[in-house]
């Protein structure tokens, strides 16, 4: 199974919790998601465009954790309701394709004053994280969906753990990463560390995101392996999600329904275009600016319906492979 098939899987098979599980769920969807209205009091919004366009956000909190684990793991001090990760889904109008577009979150905003893209959802929740995200794609979101990765660390765990694979060793002081090269089977602690870890390398958030999409692969190949875990994995994330009221159970069975029939060639991964990842703002600190020219092309193509073009694989001689060294050894 490739990996951007895995990816699609992530969000049919464990956040949309179908694979032979899914009318069971839908009671479950319809009363344990808590619900939001990220669109109440949007003005000016972009026109929508003939495809479905679904923003995921997700959380840093730390909420449900023990004492123990926070120590284990190192996660001591308080987490905050902002914006860890950040992907903008598009579904084409006739379900052919789909694109999966990663937003840095240290993006550099300034509506309505200068700040970090992860800053939004903390300032003013769902609302403000949607009208930044519109303001910076001129895409109109049709659907919201929001889940914490204390969430995910549950899920690990409630299939067994999961395998990654790295072709060297990789060490974070600050999240206390510590996995030996070749394949490891993390724990869901041990995965946490892996999403969070941004100082393995000079990668730092970049690499992160990487890391962040192999563990949802690697989460998704093992969920789908092993089916009667995936109950007790939806369960997991169900404690956490948060979406629009118009995102009900029966609107996600028909997503999970349309990803699940896609091939690989079906789905692209992509992330916006950068012309500065290291941008010193007075006010912010370290930030990210996109290639104006790049990421217009890219989200023209999406309110165009067009599927995107496959971005090459980054290699390590341009310091973008978050493990410092070629991937396929471990492919």
């Amino acid at each position: 199974m490739s990996v951007r098939f895995r990816i699609a899987a992530v969000l049919s098979a464990l956040l949309l919790a179908t694979s032979g599980v899914g009318h069971v769920m839908v009671s479950k969807v319809e009363h344990g998601v808590e619900r939001v209205d990220p669109f109440a009091g949007l003005r000016d919004r972009p026109d929508g465009d003939p495809g479905l366009n679904l923003l995921v956000v997700g959380t840093d909190t730390r909420d449900g954790l023990t004492e123990e684990e926070r120590r284990a793991y190192h996660l001591g001090g308080e987490g905050c309701h902002c914006a860890d990760s950040i992907m903008l889904v598009h579904l084409s109008a006739d379900g052919d394709h789909a694109s999966i577009v990663s937003l840095p979150r240290d993006t550099l905003t300034t509506d309505p004053e200068p700040a970090k893209l992860n800053a939004a959802l903390s300032r003013g929740g769902p609302e403000a994280m949607v009208s930044t995200v519109e303001d910076l794609t001129d895409l109109r979101v049709d659907h919201y969906l929001e889940v914490n990765f204390v969430s995910f660390m549950r899920a690990v765990d409630a299939v067994g753990g999961v395998e990654v694979c790295t072709p060297r060793p990789l060490q974070d002081e600050k999240s206390g990463l510590d996995i030996p090269a070749g394949t490891s089977t993390l724990t869901g602690g041990e995965a946490l560390q892996y999403a969070r870890a941004r100082s393995v390398d000079a990668t730092a958030d970049f690499g992160r995101m990487q890391r962040q999409q192999r563990l949802l692969t690697a989460l998704a190949a093992k969920a789908l392996a092993t089916p009667a875990a995936l109950p007790a994995a939806a369960d997991a994330l169900l404690t956490s999600v948060r979406a629009d009221q118009g995102f009900g159970a029966e609107e996600m069975l028909r997503l999970a329904e349309v990803l699940t029939r896609m091939t690989a060639a079906d789905i692209t991964y992509a992330s916006v275009p950068v012309a500065d990842r290291d941008h010193t703002h007075p006010d912010v600190g370290s930030t990210v600016l996109w290639d104006e020219r790049g990421a217009a092309a890219l989200f023209t193509a999406l309110k165009e319906d067009r599927p995107l073009t496959p971005q090459k694989r980054p290699t390590a001689a341009t310091a973008a492979q978050p493990d410092g060294a070629d991937s396929s050894l471990c492919d």
